[in-house]
């Protein structure tokens, strides 16, 4: 079962970057990915997608930008299909039981 994720812009953003396929994403092209994020934003946001289990990264801690580059972070498996819905939600429309007689 699915559940309902809320993002935020910046979240959004680092997901889009990091990619839903599995693959690892460094911290170094992380950077130049996503260039209108400051590092200290980039670095607050991901701590924050990693306690909730969203990302998975090689290292915990990072608190320097040349510990950050180095640093290898992907997209928890788990939680793939989750955040790929909460990106783009799509409504499912139930079909009615109703139907008309000819």
């Amino acid at each position: 079962m699915a559940r309902d994720l809320n993002l935020d812009g910046s979240e959004i953003t680092i997901i889009k970057a990091l990619g839903l396929g599995g693959a690892e994403v460094d911290g170094d092209t992380l950077l130049k990915k996503i260039p209108e994020l400051m590092f200290a934003e980039m670095s607050d946001t991901l701590r924050g997608l990693m306690s909730q289990g969203y990302v998975s990264a090689d290292k915990s801690s990072f608190y320097s930008e040349d510990e950050f580059k180095k640093v290898h972070f992907q997209i928890n498996s788990g939680y793939s299909r989750d955040l790929r819905d909460a990106l783009s939600p799509q409504q499912t429309k139930t079909k009615s039981r109703r139907q008309r007689r000819e």
